[in-house]
Parts: structure tokens; C-alpha cells; sequence
């Protein structure tokens, strides 16, 4: 093997040893640091400092990175919700997006509630660098027509049923598993009847190797996700809540998940 591919192959493997260690540090890492220490727990003690410190928030929130972290099935996934908010009538009505996602996610599901006839899109995140950030991706073209709120997700002081569509994208993963539950729970009692919840998230994948995979991402990264393969299902966790009609689509061999649930 000739030098330069020694030294290629090295260069790859210090790039994705770096980037994973980052990562780390800056999630999972931080949360077992965070959970050592004797200080009081708040709301946002299980939120990643890669989502709160602004720094990090505009190293981290750039597309290809994002995309890639999804296994590039970023653009699909958003797709599919957007497909749904275009053939929905939301003329004079309200759509919450409950947590602030990374990417163009947010400004592609204003824009087609938007196009769809809404008159008020209402953003909530428990973070308020986070709700900073979205709004310098949207206040130009949309101003008023947007409410930033600071809310937590699991425990929300917005008005019941204001909402005719709920958007969540990949929040559940990151929450423990009764607070999982919660944000569903919530999720639903701001929705109006017919409303519809749009939830983007992971899902257990079929081939072996994929699983295999995935499970160790989960492991080392996101511990808390694993629970939406079994035990917290968010199809079966809404089923048995009861009173919604459930619809589930699977990408990339089953590795994610766009669940269209609609409040009967």
C-alpha cells in the first residue's frame, strides 16, 4: 500500500474520530457530566449543550452536516410532511411546530402552511437560543405571522385545541421516557379535532447490518432512543392513549419514520 493511501486512510479516520468525539462532548457526554454534578434539576437538564449554546447551534445547523447525520434521507423525510400541510385546507387557521429542529425544516413547514392558507404558525422550544436562531431564519419573510414562545414541550401553557396541525421532528429520541409519553400527550391537547401531528423520528431498522448499526449509534450517543424500537413506540404509545387515527411510513430500510396521526 503506497504512502499516500496510508496517510488518506489515517486523514479519514482522524476526521470521523474527531467528529464523533465532538459529538459526544457535546450531547451524551455533557449529560453525564451535567448528571455527576449535586446541582438542582431543571426542565432542560436532558437538553444537550449542542442545542442550547448559540456557538455550537450555528457550527452544528449547516445542511450537509445535518443531511448527513440522517443517513441523507433529510430531504424525504421533510417531504413527506410538507406533502401533507399542501393538500390540507389550513385557510384562517394555526399550526404549531413544537421544538426547533436543525436544517430547513422549519422554514419549508412555514412556507407550505403558509401556502396552505395559515394565518398564524406558532413555534415553541423550551430553549430560547434555539427559538433566536429560528427566527433569523424566517423573521425577514414572515414577521408577524410567526410567534416564538418559550414552552416546554412535555408541559405546555399554550391554549388547548388552538392548533390544526402539530409538527415534531426528531424531539422524542432525546427525552426520557416519561417525559416521551408527556409530549404526546400534549402534543394531542393542542390539536383541534382533525387536527393531524406530523412526527418525524428514528425507527428500528430491518436488515441486521443496519440494526446493528443503529443500535450502536443509539448506545453510544442517544441512549434514550432505543425505547422508540419497542417499550415506547410512538404508533403504539398514541394507540393506546386513544382517539387518533394512526398512519406510519418507514425510509432508508426502515431506519426512520414519518408517523400522520389525526385527532378523531
Amino acid at each position: 500500500m503506497s504512502a499516500w493511501m496510508v496517510n488518506t486512510a489515517a486523514g479519514v479516520f482522524f476526521l470521523l474520530a474527531a467528529t464523533g468525539l465532538f459529538f459526544f462532548v457535546a450531547t451524551r457526554g455533557a449529560l453525564i457530566v451535567r448528571g455527576l454534578s449535586r446541582g438542582p434539576r431543571s426542565s432542560e437538564s436532558h437538553v444537550y449543550p449542542i442545542y442550547s449554546n448559540m456557538r455550537l447551534i450555528k457550527m452544528v445547523d449547516f445542511q450537509p452536516i445535518i443531511s448527513a447525520i440522517l443517513l441523507f434521507q433529510y430531504h424525504r423525510l421533510v417531504s413527506k410532511i410538507v406533502a401533507g400541510l399542501r393538500a390540507t385546507n389550513l385557510k384562517r387557521k394555526k399550526i404549531l411546530i413544537t421544538s426547533c429542529a436543525f436544517g430547513n425544516v422549519i422554514p419549508r413547514c412555514v412556507e407550505a402552511a403558509m401556502g396552505s392558507g395559515a394565518d398564524k404558525v406558532v413555534i415553541a422550544d423550551i430553549i430560547r437560543n434555539e427559538l433566536t436562531h429560528a427566527k433569523s431564519k424566517l423573521d425577514r419573510q414572515y414577521g408577524r405571522k410567526i410567534d416564538y414562545v418559550e414552552e416546554d414541550a412535555t408541559d405546555m401553557t399554550l391554549r388547548e385545541g388552538f392548533a390544526d396541525a402539530n409538527i415534531m421532528f426528531f424531539l422524542l429520541h432525546e427525552l426520557p421516557h416519561d417525559l416521551k409519553v408527556k409530549a404526546l400527550a400534549e402534543a394531542g391537547r393542542m390539536l383541534a379535532k382533525g387536527g393531524k401531528l406530523y412526527l418525524g423520528e428514528f425507527h428500528k431498522p430491518t436488515p441486521l447490518v443496519l440494526k446493528c448499526l443503529s443500535w450502536s449509534y443509539f448506545k453510544v450517543f442517544e441512549p434514550l432512543g432505543l425505547a422508540l424500537w419497542d417499550s415506547h413506540d410512538p404508533v403504539v404509545v398514541l394507540n393506546e392513549m386513544g382517539g387518533w387515527a394512526v398512519e406510519r411510513q418507514t425510509f432508508f430500510f426502515g431506519n426512520f419514520q414519518i408517523i400522520t396521526a389525526t385527532k378523531q
